[in-house]
């Protein structure tokens, strides 16, 4: 790696930061660094004190001065308290208090600016006046015009030249979920929100502009006040039979679901590669930034809480019969009769319930600011024994001294999450869905609920009591539920420091430094007599401990200069992202136990059917120096220019080693409004653009693989050879737009066309003739995004009592595979055994996201050709053995978020629409229930005598749903339609009027508002919620097997403001 001055700073600075942590353990570290801003916090406390001490003793005002007293109230004549009252042109200035009066010493010549959210901002003339009565004004459309950019450097939203979105954080909290960031969906253009279907402490994929590798990673970089912060997962499932050597298919959660939702001020979405350029290598996916509230600077302590109250219902379960009962034991394909309604699904779901509790502090003045939160989350799944518990403790210390020069910020974030039997996401494995919607109809679930264990007198152990054993897969759902017990819990603790020296009027120096550790621990129990073939005769125990940590710090020199008519700016730096991983995973497999159902690791038979998998300090480091300026001309135009070199340890062993990859970009924004004389209903124009290149880091030890040695003491031999020449995925996108804002912006427009292509893709091809290794790496393919955006965002009304808001974001996005490497037809990335009707696979011309699998054999016409003789005759005949047949591709075609805000007085009705359209995917779930005749449309197929494919009636009813039902059936005939339209989310909320308020002396705000999320679909086809996916990795995407029912979430939130 190049070495430099400014890599041995900020290496220095990590070594002893990362000396600190290995010496000190995990918990004694949080306690110290606690105690330590709790200092800071108390001291900030004297500070406070001794400021309030000097205001009570300058009350009397300068011969030159005169005490300005006065009240701010709304047009209602309401007052507004904590509204920010400064003299203009310095920093003199107060707030004003719960009856909205306030006074402040001033020349007579002064001039008051006054503001309060949400308020347009007036300015009053003193001119010798004593008393003043200001009446503000409730803002058309609240102007933000500052955003947030790459490295957390703030701009003025309308020079960039590059589409980014902003969010406040209300967004994100007006209707809560445990996984905050799934509160985007429906509201960013060129978003995708698809939740994992493993239900409670679940994680989230989130695509921005489509899919770009095939193999690497697609989840955008998440960014907390500038500084990257870690999403890994410690595990995700990948197969639909049973993921994790067949121990179920297991979410190991996010890195983003961790973070408290009130604790954050806004989010900017930098989508495509324009803007996340300074990330380099780190953001070919795109960037979400998150900023994070800090103690305000007002002289007043604000203390806001908030509770909300959910509950949970499953919805869009699977349509049962109730009309055919048992035959063979197994199915229900047996004869019609009036079946008992005692297995119905929704006894085996319960109503769920999350709480979630938040209250913060903020309080501080110019100098000193500090803000504190607690959030506590509990909750209950929908499946019996499924709960979570999270605790967030957040403390920030923001300073200013030496006459504002020198600015110090300090953040601990600490987060306890336990999570005790998370269901599977999916797959047929360890999964109670799949005994549960296979049962016979008409047969006594609760039986089996109730006893679903019996005595076995010899081995003196309860054992699974079902009606069946001889069906792969199956097990009592309530075995399962009881018997089959996890407990997941994560610790996090991210520390942050920041320190910023203004060294002139134009030049600021910055130096950060952040630890971000994670400890996962899961310990999962399979008692004796659970799934035979997967598990030991005595029982299965995995013991799995993750923990992983990142260093961070740079150091950055920002210059803001104008000369003439020209203006720069600019900043330039270097940082260093390095991460080290220890894990440890025990399971005991086949292997199984000394003694049944005794879960510990000194039980677990150590053969070669038992598994141990270990990292031991697995070490990545990304070294990075950067530039990024941006010159403007006349306020008119600007040129945005921006650099960054990479060196990352991934690519070591290879000839890039020491030169690293570059990423550049440069951009161009054009003010229309303020070259051209515009229409006065014109109020902004400008045309922008923009081209990129930035990378997508490849993973560990492909450079330079090793063998392992598995649990038995056998050696596994690395199979592949060392690939000397490898390069990072490189991403080039270009993207244009526009944005124009009508009528004193309350009518506004932006639209975007981007394309993006990515490539030096990564395979493992087979070796050459004559190779040592079976198997070689190769950089090769080219896989292209193009796409549109639109965002519409309008105040079609505004009076004093009422309004109305509404915002539209309309996006499409085409994937399309250009190239693959000369040796390879095509590449299969999803599960490609064990009887799956389907495969995930990459081919020339094709799309990722496109599902092969299998298909009705068809004439030359397109019609259906039918079988004419044998036991088969008349069902359709089938091909595609080996899944060869392109049957869908699970890519909208577009997506569309609409949301209104009505607003009449006190009451405020808030509801988000959200259309996918477009897109097939493959439910596996109803392929095993037509095959077991369990579902209703067999039902009812039976009751008319036939079926109807394509016009042609198909007498043989039974023979038909055996022939394409199950895993191994007909994948074309359970390709469903993605299209929904669904009402996301609905709030309704009343503001109690702030004359009640103000007679308890104490609150300043209190909202009431009910909630709901998924309240229903206005429109679906698909059996299932399109929006649920099987794994946040590449492959299964659009598939469904099995996974957790969507939920509907009713209930009510209560915020306080004192």
């Amino acid at each position: 790696m190049r070495k430099n001055a400014i890599f041995k700073i900020i290496s220095y600075f990590c070594s002893i930061m990362n000396a600190w942590s290995n010496v000190i353990s995990l918990r004694v570290r949080v306690v110290v660094s606690c105690c330590l801003i709790s200092l800071f916090f108390f001291l900030s406390e004297k500070c406070y004190a001794s400021e309030q001490q000097v205001l009570k003793q300058t009350v009397e005002p300068p011969a030159d001065k005169t005490t300005v007293r006065g009240r701010v109230v709304d047009t209602k004549g309401e007052p507004l308290i904590g509204a920010t009252v400064r003299e203009k042109g310095g920093a003199n200035g107060t707030v004003t208090d719960i009856d909205g009066n306030f006074f402040l010493s001033v020349p007579d010549s002064a001039v008051l600016q006054i503001s309060f959210i949400g308020y347009e901002t007036t300015e009053v003339k003193v001119a010798g006046r004593t008393m003043l009565e200001i009446t503000l004004q409730e803002s058309a459309i609240e102007l933000d015009h500052v955003i947030v950019t790459a490295l957390g450097l703030e701009k003025d939203e309308a020079t960039l030249a590059y589409s980014a979105q902003k969010i406040k954080g209300e967004e994100l909290s007006r209707v809560k979920e445990i996984n905050m960031i799934t509160a985007l969906a429906g509201k960013a253009a060129g978003v995708q929100v698809n939740k994992n279907s493993s239900g409670m402490g679940g994680s989230a994929k989130i695509s921005l502009r489509g899919i770009r590798s095939a193999f690497g990673d697609n989840q955008p970089l998440y960014v907390i006040d500038g500084v990257p912060m870690s999403n890994t997962s410690s595990e995700q499932s990948y197969s639909a039979i049973g993921g994790t050597a067949n121990a179920g298919n297991r979410d190991g959660g996010d890195g983003i679901s961790n973070l408290n939702p009130e604790d954050v001020e806004s989010i900017s979405i930098l989508k495509g590669a324009p803007a996340a350029a300074l990330y380099g290598s780190m953001a070919a996916n795109g960037v979400i930034l998150i900023t994070t509230k800090k103690g305000n600077s007002t002289g007043q302590r604000n203390i806001h809480f908030s509770t909300g109250l959910t509950f949970d219902k499953a919805f869009s379960l699977p349509e049962m019969q109730n009309h055919y009962g048992v035959s063979d034991a197994v199915d229900s394909w047996g004869e019609k009769g009036h079946l008992p309604t005692n297995n119905t699904l929704k006894d085996f779901f319960r109503t769920g319930l999350t709480s979630i509790t938040s209250v913060s502090v903020s309080y501080g003045n110019e100098s000193l600011q500090t803000y504190f939160s607690y959030a506590n989350t509990t909750g209950k799944g929908i499946i019996d024994k499924n709960k979570l518990r999270k605790h967030n403790i957040n403390l920030r210390e923001t300073a200013t001294m030496f006459n504002k020069r020198l600015k110090l910020d300090g953040n601990v974030n600490v987060m306890k999450q336990t999570v005790e039997n998370k269901p599977v996401s999916g797959g047929f494995y360890m999964n109670p869905l799949v005994g549960l919607y296979r049962f016979p109809r008409g047969q006594d679930l609760s039986y089996y609920k109730d006893n679903f264990e019996t005595y076995d007198a010899e081995r003196k152990l309860g054992v699974q009591n079902w009606h069946t054993f001889t069906e792969d897969f199956e097990q009592n759902p309530y075995w399962i539920v009881n018997r089959i017990q996890s407990k997941e819990t994560r610790t996090r603790v991210i520390l942050a420091l920041s320190a910023s020296f203004k060294v002139n009027n134009w030049l600021t120096i910055q130096a950060r430094g952040n630890m971000d550790y994670w400890s996962d621990k899961l310990r999962q129990q399979f008692y004796a007599s659970t799934a035979t073939a997967l598990c030991g005769a005595n029982g299965r125990y995995i013991e799995m401990d993750y923990q992983e940590t990142q260093m961070y710090g740079d150091i950055m020199a920002m210059f803001k200069k104008t000369w003439g008519d020209f203006t720069l700016d600019a900043a330039i730096g270097g940082s260093i992202n390095d991460r080290v991983t220890n894990s440890t995973r025990y399971d005991s497999k086949n292997a199984s136990l000394y003694f049944a159902n005794v879960f510990n690791i000194a039980n677990i038979v150590m053969n070669s059917s038992a598994s141990i998998d270990q990292k031991i300090d697995a070490h990545r480091q990304l070294q990075s120096l950067f530039g990024t300026a941006q010159i403007g001309y006349k306020e008119k135009i600007f040129l945005d220019l921006t650099a960054r070199n990479d060196w990352a340890s991934t690519l070591s062993h290879t000839t890039h080693e020491k030169s690293g990859f570059a990423y550049p970009s440069a951009g161009i924004s054009i003010l229309l409004d303020k070259w051209v004389k515009m229409p006065e209903w014109v109020s902004f124009a400008k045309l922008r653009g923009a081209y990129s290149k930035v990378g997508n880091d490849i993973p560990p030890h492909i450079t330079n693989p090793s063998s392992h040695i598995n649990a038995g003491g056998e050696m596994q031999a690395n199979d592949a050879a060392p690939f000397r020449e490898m390069e990072p995925e490189m991403t080039h996108a270009v993207e244009f737009g526009t944005e124009w804002r009508f009528f004193q912006h309350r009518l506004g427009v932006n639209l975007t066309y981007y394309r993006t292509n990515t490539y030096n893709q990564f395979f493992k091809l087979p070796a050459l003739a004559g190779d040592v290794f079976a198997f070689r790496y190769v950089n090769a393919g080219n896989i292209q995004n193009r796409g549109w955006e639109v965002t519409l965002n309008a105040t079609p009304v505004l009076t004093s009592d009422f309004s109305w808001k509404t915002s539209l974001n309309f996006s499409s996005n085409k994937n399309k595979i250009v190239k693959l490497h000369d040796d390879l037809q095509e590449m299969v990335y999803g599960p490609t055994s064990f009887s799956s009707s389907y495969a995930m696979k990459l081919i020339k011309g094709g799309s990722i996201g496109d599902i092969y699998g299998k298909a009705f054999v068809r004439d030359d016409k397109g019609n259906i050709v039918y079988e004419t003789e044998g036991d088969n005759k008349g069902l359709p005949s089938v091909e595609g053995d080996g899944n060869t047949i392109k049957v869908g591709n699970a890519n909208p075609v577009f997506m569309m978020g609409w949301n209104h805000t009505f607003s009449y007085k006190g009451f405020s009705l808030y509801f988000l629409l959200d259309w996918r359209y477009g897109g097939e995917l493959l439910s596996q779930t109803q392929a095993e229930m037509d095959l077991y005749g369990v579902s209703e449309v067999t039902a009812d197929a039976r009751d008319k005598g036939y079926v109807i494919l394509e016009g042609q009636k198909i007498n043989n009813v039974k023979g038909f749903y055996k022939t394409v039902g199950g895993r191994a059936g007909v994948t074309e005939y359970y390709m469903y339609d993605a299209t929904n339209l669904r009402l996301r989310e609905v709030s309704l909320s009343y503001n109690l009027p702030r004359q009640w308020l103000q007679k308890t002396k104490v609150l300043k705000d209190v909202q009431l508002a009910f909630v709901a999320r998924n309240l229903c679909f206005l429109y679906k086809k698909a059996p299932f919620d399109p929006d649920l996916v099987l794994s946040t990795g590449n492959d299964n995407q659009g598939i469904e097997v099995f996974g957790m029912p969507t939920t509907r979430s009713l209930g009510f939130s209560v915020k306080c403001e004192f």
